[in-house]
């Protein structure tokens, strides 16, 4: 069994408004799915990926309104990678970012910057030859748009500890002095570990709540008897609706999430209409009508974009 690379990430957010703006305004994704956290139906789930909401590409925020920024410590990843197409795409983001008043770091093949509630991000130039997951903006060509995610870094005090987890249980590869990498037969994704600061990080607006990694249908149960023979202390098996996860720590205490590759954000809406609407889970469509009054009101920024 392989896992195909990362499925998606969920971070959280405080301010849903921002975020939206931000991820689908600036970034050019598109919102695929506005539904609630399963495990708390009045905050909400928003998802962000390309255009036909693939796993690979998918950014998730829970909203907490109005929650403090959170810090990134040992245990929990710190920075997001997208895959862009060239030095060009690396220049164009630059212009776009500095030009909204958000800072960037330049280095070869290299763009580091922060979402607007500190959540880092970086573009790295694509050397995958893996499909490119784009999602349409108005302002942004295809050829220079973002294309689904490279992999992330996570603060470690004791790399060394999750070798043998990664490895032997997980089937990743050593990939560099502190770098893995998960890799299917259709995608890859890369882990690595930085040295961890001295403080303690929380979690809050800002921060990465987990990794999810991507399994075919049909591995996804084997996936759960194997971590479950190790002793890895993982969940049982939980429907998503709109994929199956179960969720575990890896041993440097990252928050692991093995989800499956399907059946997909059109369960219940047409890709056309993807994320325009709150979609519910069936078992949560009772709560319709309340979730509709808490909800924060969220902005449209293609329309804003599209009427300048």
């Amino acid at each position: 069994m392989k896992l195909e690379g990362i499925h998606h990430i969920t971070a959280i957010t405080g301010d849903a408004p921002t975020n939206v703006r931000f991820y689908v305004g600036t970034l050019g994704l598109r919102l695929v799915k506005k539904t609630v956290n399963q495990d708390d139906p009045t905050v909400y789930h928003l998802f962000y990926a390309d255009e036909a909401g693939s796993p690979g590409s998918d950014l998730t925020f829970f909203e907490y309104p109005g929650a403090a920024k959170g810090v990134a410590g040992p245990g929990m990843v710190h920075r997001i990678v997208w895959r862009v197409a060239s030095e060009d795409a690396i220049s164009f983001w630059e212009e776009r970012l500095q030009s909204q008043g958000i800072a960037t770091e330049r280095e070869a093949g290299s763009l580091v910057f922060s979402d607007p509630e500190g959540l880092e991000l970086e573009l790295r130039i694509d050397v995958s030859s893996e499909p490119a997951l784009i999602a349409d903006h108005p302002d942004i060509p295809r050829e220079l748009a973002l294309q689904g995610f490279d992999g992330v870094h996570a603060f470690s005090a004791d790399p060394a500890a999750s070798s043998a987890f990664l490895s032997d249980l997980l089937g990743f590869e050593k990939d560099g002095d502190e770098g893995w990498k998960a890799r299917g037969e259709e995608r890859s994704s890369f882990y690595i570990y930085d040295e961890a600061p001295r403080r303690e990080g929380f979690g809050g607006a800002g921060t990465v709540h987990h990794v999810a990694w991507a399994s075919p249908m049909e591995d996804h149960e084997q996936w759960h008897a194997r971590l479950v023979s190790a002793g890895a202390g993982v969940t049982p098996i939980i429907d998503r609706f709109y994929f199956r996860s179960i969720y575990f720590r890896e041993p440097s205490g990252v928050l692991f999430e093995i989800a499956t590759l399907g059946p997909g954000f059109t369960a219940d809406e047409p890709i056309e209409s993807l994320g325009e609407n709150l979609s519910l889970p069936p078992n949560f469509e009772q709560l319709r009508s309340k979730l509709e009054d808490v909800l924060t009101p969220l902005p449209d920024p293609l329309t804003e974009v599209r009427t300048r």
